[in-house]
């Protein structure tokens, strides 16, 4: 998944663990260690987690993989909790789920709702309320703990791919952790019993093979799930339980490890320190993750916990355990809440953050985490009556999930009606329609400046009504996972011609305006298009930035390809928005490579008689649909310059295409998109774009009648009569 820092927010968050039991400050040499006890070069550790988060988040350019805090928090977490759960189980001989779900919930949920409350106002204050409504179902969702499974569909939701950051993004990371602790606490309580049944007295051993059950699985599926779908990988919990597992396996060693020689300790935390410095600076946002590129953080965090006991003084500690990190390791869990929403909201109200306004709202957000630590956590958490009674602290926090699930719902509610009072129905709303078809009449003049009505209303949009094509509601548009050719036929099933739309969504994206030509024209129109995936024989590239090449894409192409030489179609439209592919080596992307690969799909077609169409690429306006919800009435302040279009790179590569390939025509929207002197977001009453760099359907219906000239103008037998 991509993911910039938050000079354009980013989208990598991590998770603290569990704050570490008991106020001692160390270890006294040649005492035992248990992971119940307190370790100052844990709390220590966790500020490190903390600090490279919060420098990522505000968006440092020297620490790129920041990010991995939260791999060193799921080895902290995963290493602490099962700690406590062999003590108790040493103590007793057994593992109160009553009591272990108690303490979770005076720990975790009191501080966590509060922050949701509090970010459920701040969006209603400063951020536009065409977000309020999916912000609301995340907030509701984080309550719950299952927000990264949500956040997971919206990874690789195509759709979506212009969604901004969530302020509660975060919590992808604590669903995670409580996932785990649902988890693992029940096998524990399987292992003891099957241990009763083996008559065994040390548990230990059953513990290791359940351990063994939850973390070998998890390591190999993300291994696979990262390489298939690095996006929707970094969000679920099955490709992270192994990192809590380490954490697990540490515990379960930690006596043994207590005992090792102090010099191999003293090197062993060293290297670990080292190994997650080094993977915070060598790995970034492109590095697909978590896979086993993420074993080097969660390895690092491991060594340093295993090796704290023995190493002593000389260890990490001797900078884990000075008192600023020590500090910082207290307030690190109402820290890591408090951090990311602000840094969103400040971005949504303000702009994209410098990196030192980044750093300025992240500092400032340490004034309300001291106030959650000393108001909320800490009394709570050290309540008597709290601790003493599991029903009680049980019902305490389900009382906050209860409130943290009416804050998101509220805002919901809230959101839904803001959409509800913008509706345009019935309001006149021409679009392009109002231009003449005529070449060369555009531009018309200046932006517009306002709309009495936009159809469909930038609210509406961001409230969640896409203004897509049929293909979306039809199920014939392939996601990026896949690599079946989906199909869907409009128009007249037995046409005179037949006409088929293949390419990606900058195709799809024209398909309101073909339908509306087929059903006059007396065309069959099929239409095959898959999600950032160009029409081309050449190695498309994912387009998450890895330079890997796009599989499903490639092979999608040659089925598509064979399909439409079996099938001869009279004419093929295409459109794309890529510009490069790999060469023929498969080492660098080069336009080359992708002139090259459009061109003999192209020629295959042409080989059995099927005429070829290029239709130009749109250039990304922005956050278009943004920009026109908060400046409704100075919509000018959204319009960009028509040099983009020129500029455009999948543009200028289409028309390098076309020139070496005499029999393939080409055609030109933009200027039924871009009508006036500066290009606009809204035209004739309607909003122009849905999203990212896509035209909406509603607009594109109106250009019908340009779309006839166009194709006429190149042969295609197409014309346009008005409704009415």
């Amino acid at each position: 998944m991509t993911s910039p820092p938050l000079t354009k927010v980013a989208d990598r968050e991590g998770s603290p663990a569990e704050e570490p039991a008991g106020t001692a400050t160390g270890r006294e040499p040649g005492r035992e260690a248990t992971p119940s006890r307190f370790r100052a070069d844990v709390a220590g550790l966790r500020a490190v987690a903390v600090g490279l988060v919060l420098l990522y988040h505000a968006g440092l350019p020297f620490i790129p993989g920041g990010f991995v805090g939260v791999d060193v928090f799921f080895v902290i977490s995963g290493f602490l909790i099962t700690g406590q759960l062999i003590s108790e189980i040493e103590r007793s001989g057994r593992v109160s789920l009553t009591g272990f779900y108690a303490r979770r919930a005076k720990r975790i949920l009191p501080a966590a709702t509060v922050v949701l409350a509090a970010t459920a106002v701040a969006v209603r204050l400063f951020v536009p309320r065409g977000e309020w409504q999916v912000i609301g179902g995340d907030i509701a969702a984080a309550a719950t703990y299952v927000v990264n499974w949500r956040f997971a569909d919206r990874a690789v939701d195509y759709l979506a791919e212009d969604v901004a950051p969530s302020p509660v993004q975060h919590f992808w990371s604590l669903a995670v952790e409580e996932q785990f602790y649902l988890l693992w606490p029940l096998l524990i309580v399987l292992a003891i019993l099957a241990a009763r049944r083996l008559r065994r007295a040390n548990v230990r051993p059953v513990l290791w093979v359940g351990l063994a059950v939850l973390a070998v699985p998890s390591f190999v599926w993300s291994i696979v799930e990262t390489a298939n779908s690095p996006e929707r990988a970094f969000f679920v919990s099955t490709t992270r339980l192994w990192e809590l597992a380490v954490g697990a396996a540490v515990a379960l060693l930690a006596v043994r490890a207590a005992r090792m020689p102090r010099s191999v300790a003293v090197v062993l935390g060293w290297l670990g320190l080292a190994a997650i410095v080094a993977a915070a600076l060598l790995v970034s946002g492109k590095t697909a993750w978590p896979g086993y590129a993420a074993a080097l953080p969660t390895l690092g965090a491991a060594a340093v916990i295993a090796a704290g006991a023995a190493a002593g003084s000389r260890g990490p500690v001797l900078v884990l355990g000075m008192r600023p990190f020590q500090w910082i390791g207290d307030l690190s869990y109402s820290l890591y809440l408090w951090h990311w929403p602000m840094l969103v909201v400040a971005a949504a109200h303000f702009g994209d953050l410098s990196v030192t306004e980044g750093l300025v709202v992240a500092l400032a957000s340490v004034i309300p985490a001291w106030l959650t630590f000393r108001l909320v956590e800490n009394p709570l958490r050290y309540s008597r009556k709290i601790s003493t009674s599991p029903r009680l602290a049980l019902s305490l926090g389900g009382n906050f999930t209860l409130a943290g699930i009416c804050a998101g719902l509220v805002l919901v509610l809230m959101g839904a009606w803001a959409a509800a009072a913008t509706t345009t129905k019935g309001r006149y709303a021409p679009g392009a329609a109002l231009l003449s078809t005529a070449p060369g009449t555009a531009p018309i003049g200046p932006v517009p400046e306002r709309f009495d009505a936009i159809t469909p209303d930038p609210l509406q949009i961001r409230q969640g009504f896409m203004d897509v094509p049929d293909t979306n509601r039809d199920k014939c548009f392939q996601q990026v996972e896949g690599a079946e050719v989906l199909s869907c036929t409009y128009g007249v099933p037995n046409g005179s011609t037949t006409v088929a739309l293949v390419g990606d969504s900058k195709m799809d994206q024209w398909l309101p305006a073909f339908q509306v030509l087929a059903a006059q024209n007396d065309w069959k129109l099929l239409i095959m298009a898959k999600a950032g995936c160009a029409f081309t024989s050449a190695q498309v590239l994912k387009g998450d930035g890895s330079g890997k090449p796009y599989t499903d894409c490639i092979e999608w192409n040659r089925a598509l390809l064979d399909r439409l030489v079996q099938e001869r179609p009279d004419y093929v439209v295409t459109s794309q928005s890529a510009s490069t592919a790999l060469d023929s080596g498969g080492e660098r992307a080069t336009v080359a490579a992708m002139v090259s690969g459009v061109r003999a799909s192209w020629k295959k077609l042409d080989s059995v008689g099927t005429k070829v169409v290029v239709l130009a690429n749109n250039p990304h306006p922005g956050a278009a649909v943004a920009c026109a919800d908060k400046n409704r009435k100075r919509l000018s302040a959204c319009a960009f310059d028509r040099e983009k279009h020129d500029q455009d790179p999948a543009y200028r590569m289409q028309r390098q295409a076309v020139a070496g390939a005499p029999k393939v025509k080409m055609i030109d929207l933009f200027d039924a998109v871009c009508p006036t002197d500066r290009c606009p977001v809204v035209f004739g009453n309607v909003l122009i774009y849905r999203g990212g760099s896509h035209i909406g359907a509603a607009y594109v219906k109106t250009t019908a009648p340009h779309l006839a000239r166009a194709l006429s103008d190149v042969g295609v037998p197409a014309r346009f009569t008005p409704a009415g």
